[in-house]
């Protein structure tokens, strides 16, 4: 499916692409000697930086780094709104040999104070405070191996875990997206990526910056999201390529003058987080008709993608997450026998090498090479991937098991369904019942939702209780639902269609 060229299997049997840079460091040095007078960074309603610029301006950033005392391998904490500014900070990290520790700035301040207590970061970024300034420094000698970054876990349950991110895993990430979205590398540097998710995530920083960094492609960011600057900036920047969730999909499509932006640049769109149902994939084709379509997936553990659902794909096999990246290995730990669902093993040289501070939890999650990813999971024929739902989510009804993906995907097809959330609602016979969670536009009758779930589930499956939110569903950073949240703010209607 994927080009599978220039990839060698070490002895543990893990695929490698050969021919990578050493380190993040010597990959943007080699695209600043290539491309340095091209615009580099744009931030929107900001500052815009070529790649002789940006490279300058972190090269001050890495030396003021030096000058404050930080050494090799100390880490730097970045607090920094997404902009020119949090990359400066990022880059000069890696210029001064430092891991760079990310942090999500939607966390509450203990979330805060303990990633920065754990991580034992030396130094902080913080809003407001000018970038540290010295003379240019660059640490030359990295190698693949070493730790480049640390990214903190959303934290959706339990203490965020610090993800231990090796400048390999970045780089290989960066050859996996260039693979299965099939860019052409050499006009790479006419690519325009926008950046409408954070930057503290994988997705923004691995998938959508470094990418562009890597073959010296431009990278728009926005600060903060808003609609209706979204679409303009699209038009005014002339994207060619972005990555976000579906619930920005469907709000961006549903503005009534969204055939009045120009939007004939995009050739590239893909999404991940969430499912989408194949009406509105259909409707993305349409909105973006020169566009190649596809759904990624990965974790902060796989350091962004692991598989994707490419444009030939995307509408057939909508409720799929495609197939494994090239140097990407995928395995189903003891499958069930009748539906071949299990937990879904990853391998390759994306996945990170560990949690900070974390050896049991490590060691827990990290066996034999494979990454315990907690999702259950099944793989057809085709070798194509279904994520079924997170071990954690699984809603036992009086012995039977309701996977809250299979439902939700059945829901988001629903008409008058903007979003939905499944989750377990406790029930004195059954044990839990099933519970949606639904954001809902004008066209929504639960009647006719009902009839479409019948068609679409098994009896058992359909929810009995419902919240009708009048707010977009709780999702971390990477767009995945914070059911937790869900869980203890939810008020039900129920039970339901007398079930």
């Amino acid at each position: 499916m994927f080009d599978r060229s220039g990839i060698e299997r070490d002895e543990r049997g893990i695929a490698h692409y050969t021919g990578l840079s050493e380190s993040l460091v010597e990959m943007l040095r080699g695209t600043v000697e290539r491309f340095g007078d091209r615009e580099a960074l744009v931030e929107v309603g900001g500052g815009r930086l070529t790649y002789r610029e940006l490279w300058d301006r972190a090269a001050r950033v890495a030396g003021g780094l030096r000058e404050a005392g930080i050494s090799r391998g100390d880490r730097v904490a970045n607090l920094l709104p997404a902009g020119v500014d949090w990359v400066l900070a990022f880059l000069g990290t890696q210029l001064a040999g430092a891991i760079a520790v990310p942090v999500n700035t939607r966390f509450a301040k203990p979330e805060v104070d303990y990633v920065l207590a754990d991580s034992g970061a030396a130094f902080t970024f913080h809003p407001g405070e000018p970038l540290p300034d010295g003379p240019p420094f660059t640490v030359d000698d990295l190698s693949r191996d070493e730790v480049a970054a640390i990214f903190y876990t959303s934290g959706t349950t339990g203490r965020p875990k610090g993800a231990m991110t090796t400048h390999e895993n970045f780089l290989s990430n960066v050859e996996n997206v260039c693979r299965v979205k099939g860019i052409d590398v050499e006009n790479g540097w006419r690519t325009r990526n926008l950046v409408s998710v954070p930057l503290f995530h994988v997705t923004g920083c691995n998938t959508q910056l470094l990418l562009q960094l890597s073959y010296g492609g431009s990278t728009v960011v926005m600060p903060s999201f808003d609609v209706r600057q979204f679409l303009r900036v699209i038009a005014e920047e002339r994207i060619n390529l972005f990555t976000t969730v579906p619930a920005i999909y469907a709000l961006a499509l549903k503005q009534p003058d969204f055939a009045e932006f120009d939007t004939s640049s995009v050739e590239h769109v893909s999404y991940g987080g969430a499912p989408m149902a194949p009406a509105l994939v259909e409707r993305i084709k349409a909105a973006f008709p020169r566009a190649r379509v596809g759904n990624g997936f990965g974790l902060t553990e796989t350091s962004s993608i692991s598989t994707f659902l490419p444009h030939e794909h995307s509408v057939a096999h909508a409720d799929s997450v495609g197939f494994p990246a090239p140097v990407v290995d995928v395995a189903v730990d003891e499958p069930d026998p009748g539906t071949g669902v299990g937990e879904l093993l990853i391998r390759g040289p994306n996945v990170v090498v560990g949690y900070w501070n974390k050896p049991e939890a490590t060691a827990s999650t990290f066996v034999d090479g494979w990454l315990r990813t907690g999702d259950l999971a099944r793989v057809d024929d085709a070798g194509l991937v279904y994520i079924v739902d997170r071990a954690k989510d699984v809603i036992n009804r009086g012995g039977e098991n309701v996977y809250s993906v299979e439902v939700e995907n059945a829901l988001a097809a629903a008409p008058g369904v903007v979003e939905a959330a499944v989750v377990g609602v406790p029930d004195d016979v059954m044990g839990e019942k099933v519970g949606a969670v639904i954001v809902a536009d004008d066209d929504f009758d639960a009647e006719r939702l009902l009839a479409h779930l019948e068609d679409h589930l098994a009896d058992f499956k359909i929810p009995q209780f419902l919240h009708l939110s009048e707010r977009p569903l709780p999702r971390n950073p990477g767009g995945k639902l914070l059911k937790r949240d869900l869980r203890s703010t939810s008020t039900w209607q129920g039970p339901l269609w007398g079930r």
